[in-house]
């Protein structure tokens, strides 16, 4: 049987990273004077690239965007890092998974090196066999380009039918889709079904016990 690949966001997919995200925005905010109250709206700020969210958010232009973004990564390194949590049943679900011949990546918007961090320190880093990301300069964020960089960094152009791309946010859905991958929206995550659904997503998964099930029917599919 031809191996199956799985893609997986991290933010919202794998962990629950939202307090570090949040409070490394809050941070970065208040060195520009702005006091950012509403936890729940910043939430929008998890999963999608840092500086365009700064732009959309707060109308920074670029430059002042890619300045936030370092005063963000502060924070980010010291503490934001590891205010994060595992989402239960993860790390069965990925054993699971491996042992049933998969072969698992990650593909993400946060830089590799902060991501290759957090993966390391949930132990979680030994269930994949490639981890790809943004860099830190900001070049590569877009979801469609770190997926892109996935495939041709791995040379898995021609196996995109034996492909999945797991993830919460319509950013997920639509890389996939213009990449050509079929996708699993998670609704465990910070992107809500109508989110999901109108970006187009090709399955839903209510949470990790439903995501394992139909990932491995998947695989035992021939």
């Amino acid at each position: 049987m031809e191996k199956k690949y799985i893609l997986f966001d991290l933010d919202g997919t794998l962990t629950d990273s939202a307090d570090g995200i949040i409070n490394s925005v809050i941070y970065a905010l208040k060195s520009y004077g702005i006091e950012a109250d509403d936890r729940d709206a910043l939430r929008a700020f998890v999963g999608p690239p840092l500086a365009g969210s700064f732009s959309k958010y707060y109308g920074f232009d670029e430059r002042k965007s890619l300045e936030a973004v370092e005063r963000y990564r502060e924070y980010f390194r010291e503490k934001g890092l590891f205010e994060n949590q595992v989402y239960p049943g993860i790390r069965e679900m990925l054993g699971n998974l491996k042992q049933s011949g998969a072969v698992l990546m990650v593909a993400t918007s946060k830089p590799e090196l902060f991501s290759r961090q957090i993966l390391e320190h949930f132990d979680l880093m030994k269930y994949f066999d490639f981890l790809g990301g943004a860099t830190m300069e900001e070049k590569r964020t877009a979801k469609a380009d770190v997926i892109r960089h996935v495939l041709e960094t791995c040379g898995l152009e021609d196996c995109l039918s034996r492909m999945r791309m797991v993830g919460d946010r319509e950013y997920d859905i639509l890389g996939a889709r213009e990449n050509n991958i079929q996708s699993v929206g998670v609704l465990y995550g910070y992107g809500d079904r109508r989110e999901i659904e109108e970006a187009g997503a090709d399955t839903l998964a209510e949470t990790v016990e439903d995501l394992e099930k139909l990932l491995i029917r998947w695989l035992e599919e021939e």
